[in-house]
């Protein structure tokens, strides 16, 4: 696939990883061929991880993240190295680059240490090969120089060797329809959708039922019933936005499958069951609990937007409890879940599948129980099993 229809979440996530001024962003220009990373003496000059989607060829699309120092000084150094902890969370392969003068240091040990522990792929990078040579023992070690280019291509093939097999257990919906399937799809056009486009998940939905042979058919809420009359027969299967699961869910005949774009992808990326329980447990919630409504990306919050208004008002309505809401966006995801009694997390299209489970298990370990957005709506309408009757074989 090309640099230009592979999803972020959907590539390699390359992690760079290192104390300050051994040659982090000088290695990301070398391998990259392109002067993408601030090279400088200065100590700390990254100082918050920066992401870059690209081409590396032997790879093909991958996503190089630079990070700050993990000997950043300060209180301000303690908060960008625990910046850098955080992106190993979203990390497929992990690149510790040492300085082959000072050698490997209590900072490099520590970092090492939490990345076999995620078992994560990773390479030790010795650069600056060119001021001192160094014995290479193990063949999670290499030296190169980014100054002189030498071992790069070396490494670039090292760093292939360790990509993942990147496919999901499950698809977003192919294992589930046949070629000849029509599907019809859901996509209210409200103030909160995006101006001459469709979202992320309504794109590679889309496109992966029509790689299946499938007809599929768009419209909004308020023309589904006509479009249901237009069909000689039903369809597979009705998607909709979770948004408008109430409504959807009042037209759409019971014999036709239904479920929602954040559950297809909540399946495809997380835990199914997981998921389904802690949506189960909103009718345990009382007076006083927080519940956490945490969000993948960051986008400019509009009157309506589903986070932090209409779901609130969802569980509010439903639960007729008096519950307190806190809300993260993007990278932010609290280290302590301990004050949460439930979590509420968006179907994870921008996130990949690493840092999605990383959330589901932080989760579990706190013994908070956690569900998405779509079976969240689900629940509160009354719907939930209905919406997972095509998924039944996936759920433990």
């Amino acid at each position: 696939m090309s640099l230009n229809n592979t999803p972020t979440a959907d590539r390699v996530h390359i992690g760079i990883f290192g104390r300050r001024n051994a040659g982090k962003s000088s290695i990301i220009n070398a391998i990259t061929g392109q002067e993408l990373a601030i090279v400088s003496d200065t100590l700390g000059t990254t100082t918050d991880p920066v992401s870059k989607a690209m081409e590396l060829l032997p790879l093909g699309p991958v996503v190089i993240i630079d990070t700050p120092g993990l000997d950043d000084t300060g209180a301000l150094g303690e908060m960008r190295i625990a910046k850098t902890y955080q992106v190993l969370n979203k990390t497929d392969i992990a690149l510790l680059i040492v300085d082959s003068e000072s050698g490997i240091t209590e900072h490099d040990r520590k970092i090492l240490d939490r990345i076999k522990d995620k078992k994560i792929p990773y390479l030790i990078v010795y650069n600056k090969s060119d001021l001192k040579e160094i014995n290479i023992t193990d063949e999670n070690e290499i030296a190169v120089s980014a100054k002189d280019k030498n071992n790069i291509n070396a490494l670039k093939e090292k760093i292939a060797h360790l990509v993942p097999d990147n496919k999901a257990e499950f698809p977003i919906i192919a294992d589930k329809v046949q070629s000849g399937d029509c599907v019809v799809l859901v996509i209210p056009i409200d103030s909160s959708a995006p101006k001459g486009r469709l979202i992320l998940p309504q794109q590679q939905t889309i496109r992966e039922l029509l790689d299946c042979g499938c007809t599929v058919l768009a419209c909004r809420d308020s023309e589904l019933a006509q479009t249901l009359d237009s069909l000689k027969q039903p369809p597979k299967i009705v998607i909709t936005d979770s948004q408008a699961f109430g409504r959807v869910s009042k037209i759409v005949p019971d014999n036709v499958c239904l479920t929602s774009f954040s559950i297809l992808f909540a399946r495809h990326k997380g835990n199914l069951s997981a998921l389904i329980k802690g949506a189960r447990m909103i009718d345990e919630l009382n007076d006083g609990d927080t519940v956490l409504i945490s969000e993948g990306c960051t986008h400019h919050r509009q009157c309506g937007d589903i986070g932090t208004v209409k779901l609130p008002r969802f569980i509010g309505e439903y639960t007729g409890r008096q519950i307190a809401f806190e809300f993260t966006s993007g990278t932010q995801f609290p280290f302590d879940l301990s004050r949460y009694s439930l979590i509420v997390h968006c179907g994870g299209c921008m996130l990949n599948e690493r840092e999605m489970k990383y959330r589901i298990k932080c989760a579990e370990d706190a013994g908070v129980p956690i569900t998405n957005y779509g079976m969240t709506i689900a629940h509160t309408k009354g719907i939930l099993k209905r919406s997972m009757q095509i998924f039944e074989d996936d759920v433990i």
